[in-house]
């Protein structure tokens, strides 16, 4: 796909609609978009690659957009495969391009690729610009979103921010969706456990002039900046983006699935707006996680298997630490037969976790959801109301 952004900015990256898993764990219904751009000046520069899934369509962009031209630059704002693959074939077809970025990259590139590259390496460093001609590009140091050896990039005269993998989300280009749901659960799966690096990235930003942000994963964002930038503060200080319960439970023989249906029942009965609720086995996990992060509160059920929590429950929580979830309230539902172990190992998992407040009222079924349970629930309804 080609397109301008800028008279002389060109998008020339690929949609991907046969990929199933993104970095191979995350589903993609709708596919995703490997964004390189190009700057068209006295000098050209390639702003990023593509994946080796995308080669073919990308290079035959290339070709099309410099129409004869040589690139003058390569830069390489992040080195994973999705987005750096092709570089040993740019350096055969491009044999004078030079190749832009900072040393963490330069010193990572090897593990990917045994090409020599000393001779074309223009090594940036906070702050440091390159001019094109009319365009010159100012680099800033990224470490952490999500990788060490990212860097953005700010276009000065068109006044663009390429933002490495910074506002991206899943969906090819041409999908219809809204940006905010897959943008959150691209946000939490892949970047949210870097949420103070983020709001570092973010305060340099601001003390730019951005028009446009150019993200190397879903569309250009030239509207309506501060809803995106605005999210984006949210996200990153782990802050709940909205008032509401989110629901998630594993169930063997469907009675715990009952117990949360009821809960969910109850919160929406007694005014709760916003009640979403999830059965993590047979649901999305990456959906999971971007859900909890959403809400303030957050309610797990789950029964005892083998002595423990039934594992997609502990599959669950661990997503959940590895990604820095915090700030919130949560109550606790389990079942047991016989030696309910649940609740007390979904505690010690949650206690691991940074200011989790967990409610005094935790629900214990005995097999099947009976009076003396209902009761129980009608009492978490109301702490989790309070």
């Amino acid at each position: 796909m080609i397109k301008n952004v800028t008279e002389h900015v060109i998008y020339a990256g690929v949609d991907d609609k046969e990929l199933d898993l993104f970095e191979g764990q995350y589903i993609i219904p709708n596919g995703v978009s490997y964004n390189s751009y190009v700057i068209l000046d006295e000098k050209i520069a390639i702003m990023d690659m593509v994946d080796h899934r995308a080669d073919q369509e990308w290079f035959r962009n290339l070709e099309e957009v410099l129409d004869g031209k040589q690139p003058d630059y390569l830069i390489i704002s992040h080195i994973e495969p999705d987005h750096s693959a092709n570089l040993s074939e740019v350096l055969k077809r491009y044999p004078d391009i030079k190749l832009v970025s900072n040393a963490k990259l330069f010193g990572m590139l090897p593990n990917f690729f045994e090409v020599p590259v000393e001779d074309r390496q223009v090594v940036v460093k906070e702050n440091d610009t390159l001019s094109l001609g009319e365009h010159t590009l100012q680099f800033i140091m990224a470490p952490m979103v999500h990788w060490p050896e990212v860097m953005v990039t700010y276009e000065q005269k068109d006044k663009i921010l390429f933002s490495a993998d910074g506002f991206g989300k899943f969906g090819a280009l041409d999908t219809d969706e809204d940006w905010a749901c897959e943008a959150r659960r691209y946000y939490f799966n892949i970047v949210g456990k870097y949420g103070m690096p983020v709001q570092t990235l973010l305060k340099k930003a601001s003390a730019l002039d951005i028009q446009v942000i150019c993200p190397l994963h879903g569309p250009i964002l030239s509207e309506n900046l501060e809803y995106y930038i605005g999210k984006y503060q949210v996200w990153s200080s782990y802050e709940p983006e909205d008032k509401g319960v989110f629901i998630a439970y594993a169930s063997l023989h469907g009675n715990t699935a009952q117990a949360a249906q009821e809960l969910a029942e109850l919160l929406r009965a007694k005014g709760e707006e916003k009640v979403s609720i999830s059965d993590l086995a047979r649901e999305d996990m990456a959906e999971a996680v971007e859900d909890a992060f959403r809400y303030d509160r957050l309610v797990v059920a789950a029964p005892t298997n083998d002595g423990a929590v039934i594992p997609v429950m502990a599959d669950f929580l661990k997503h959940l630490e590895m990604k820095a979830y915090q700030n919130r309230k949560v109550a606790i539902i389990e079942n047991g037969s016989w030696a309910p172990m649940a609740g007390k190992i979904m505690r010690e998992q949650l206690e691991k976790m940074k200011d989790i407040t967990i409610l005094d009222t935790m629900v214990t079924i005995c097999s099947t959801v009976k009076a003396a349970e209902r009761e129980q629930l009608n009492a978490l309804a109301e702490e989790l109301r309070g």
